[in-house]
């Protein structure tokens, strides 16, 4: 079996999610969820673990943390593990209780750790379970708001950092910035994910590329390294576009600039200035163009023929 590829150093940031085996549920019960939250606690006294968002739905569940001590597989193990025994011991079961590993996503903070804490939070709602977030008791959002007194083991305030200085207002202003998007159709900030493994600008990916991956190159049992170390060029990619969308020249652009910026490694400003667009207006078309897929079924179907031309 293919291992995920694992980058961990101190001060790293992940979205972390893990789902039943058989997509079963891992939470039956309010028991259950407390006895969770209580190995998040755990795990920040024991590994130095920070925990900036959580969500616990019924089969799986999603975290928002950072590593410190650049220890990630050491706190999961402890999480997942001690919560596995628990469940097992107190259903009278053996074997698994998640499915294979823990998916972790390294994640460039500045840039991404509001988007996904938003997503994060609106995962009940999106499910159909509440009609606003903080209708769900098993997510952080009620803390980030006021709602409840906020856990020693729970860290909103990096987060919040980003909307204002004052607790109040601060919290104010997330609540605005998660209700814009409550009820609405939205592209997940995880499609920007590279090789299945970095959520982070073009600069970041390099950046980790170059000082954490490159030393990885030679195992051939982690498919997500040749994502990361082989990066098609803007040039490549426009050719190949060209081939399969002869006949659609706006459209075959769309595409273009979309591939580009989520698979080339480029920077925005230099792909910006090879379709004569600004570098914000490229992250906002692509955008664009991934909810016009999620809608055309045929589109996404010939934007994989190119992807799988570029091997990407």
């Amino acid at each position: 079996m293919a291992r995920p590829l694992r980058i961990e150093y101190p001060g790293a940031f992940y979205h972390v999610t893990s789902r039943g085996n058989e997509q079963k549920d891992v939470f039956k019960s309010q028991k259950d969820r407390e006895k969770f939250l209580s190995y998040l606690e755990s795990a920040t006294e024991r590994y130095s673990a920070i925990i900036h968002a959580y969500c616990l739905m019924s089969n799986h569940y999603h975290l928002l943390l950072e590593t410190p001590a650049g220890n990630l597989s050491q706190i999961m193990r402890h999480v997942n593990g001690a919560y596995t025994t628990y469940f097992n011991i107190k259903r009278k079961r053996a074997g698994h209780l998640f499915q294979g590993r823990f998916k972790a996503i390294l994640v460039e903070a500045d840039e991404y750790a509001t988007e996904l804490s938003r997503y994060i939070h609106l995962n009940p709602v999106r499910a159909g379970i509440v009609d606003r977030p903080e209708e769900y008791q098993w997510s952080s959002y009620r803390y980030f708001i006021g709602h409840d007194k906020t856990p020693e083991w729970l860290n909103t305030g990096f987060i919040l950092g980003y909307f204002g200085k004052r607790a109040v207002e601060a919290g104010e202003k997330y609540r605005a910035f998660v209700e814009d998007l409550t009820g609405n159709e939205y592209e997940s900030p995880l499609q920007g994910t590279v090789g299945s493994s970095i959520l982070g600008s073009a600069g970041f990916i390099e950046e980790i590329t170059t000082v954490h991956v490159k030393a990885m190159e030679a195992d051939k049992n982690i498919p997500a390294l040749r994502q990361l170390t082989f990066r098609p060029s803007p040039e490549e990619i426009i050719n190949v576009v060209k081939t399969i969308f002869v006949e659609n020249e706006k459209l075959a652009r769309q595409v273009s600039i979309h591939i580009c910026h989520k698979f080339s490694g480029v920077r925005l400003r230099e792909i910006g200035s090879l379709f004569a667009v600004r570098e914000t207006g490229i992250a906002e078309a692509s955008r664009r163009f991934s909810l016009k897929m999620g809608e055309d079924k045929k589109l996404r179907e010939l934007v994989d023929r190119v992807k799988g031309e570029l091997k990407i």
